[in-house]
């Protein structure tokens, strides 16, 4: 095992500890103490994965994340955070974060969320080596077609366009972040279904997904604020104890 791995956290003693275990474990390890330590160890190595904790010194890890981002979309960013809110985490991985892991954490799962997190790059990294030009072109045509017959769902008088992601309530144009886009996607093509926020996770965040199932209430939150709010038929219905379902009736 080669991989090497970026820990920005500018506590001491969890940074030892991180690059103790990590080490043990093969991984090649560097750390930096502060934000904007971690931009400058990252634009000087190649790394494949980085660990960066949210409460920083300079730049904070959001901020850190943000800029980041901007440059690379591909490599993994794990999230660490003393802070337990939920809005905190939704925050991360709306800017791009891969996963989170609250501290204080148990190092095992730790890194078995490393291992998901470079796998699933490896397997986006190797179907894209794998890319034949000739073949997507295939793809795009049918595809193209496919879009043509079926791009629209709706449910009373709202219209989602996969394609285009357009979202239109009673011909009014709705902003959606890629994340409650997703969401509602997954709720429109279940419609009458009671969805668990098990099913939900799976299906929208992915089944490598760790983080806890709260992320769902949160972002149900934010859709049903601009789908359903100040429109006389509410769409999307909580099943206490259940999950959500999105329907024209209540």
């Amino acid at each position: 095992m080669n991989e090497t791995v970026l820990v920005i956290e500018d506590e001491p003693k969890i940074a030892r500890l991180l690059e103790l275990e990590l080490q043990y474990e093969g991984y090649q390890v560097t750390k930096a103490s502060s934000g904007t330590e971690g931009l400058e160890k990252y634009s000087e190595g190649q790394w494949d994965l980085i660990l960066l904790d949210i409460m920083l010194p300079g730049l904070s890890g959001i901020e850190v994340l943000r800029r980041i981002r901007a440059r690379d979309a591909a490599i993994p960013i794990l999230m660490l955070t003393a802070k337990d809110s939920v809005e905190d985490k939704v925050s991360g991985l709306d800017l791009g974060a891969n996963d989170y892991i609250t501290k204080p954490f148990q190092i095992e799962e730790l890194l078995a969320r490393i291992r998901a997190a470079l796998r699933l790059a490896a397997a986006s990294s190797a179907r894209t080596l794998n890319h034949d030009p000739k073949q997507e072109t295939v793809r795009e045509s049918a595809g193209q077609q496919r879009e043509a017959d079926t791009a629209w769902l709706t449910a009373a008088d709202l219209k989602l366009h996969e394609g285009t992601r357009e979202v239109f309530r009673d011909g009014q144009a709705i902003e959606l972040t890629p994340r409650e886009f997703d969401l509602l996607v997954y709720l429109l093509r279940n419609q009458r279904q009671v969805l668990s926020r098990d099913q939900i996770v799976q299906s929208v965040w992915g089944y490598d997904y760790y983080g806890d199932t709260n992320v769902v209430d949160v972002y149900i939150r934010y859709v049903r604020k601009k789908v359903d709010n100040g429109f006389k038929l509410p769409l999307i219905h909580t099943v206490r104890g259940v999950g959500y379902v999105l329907k024209e009736q209540s």
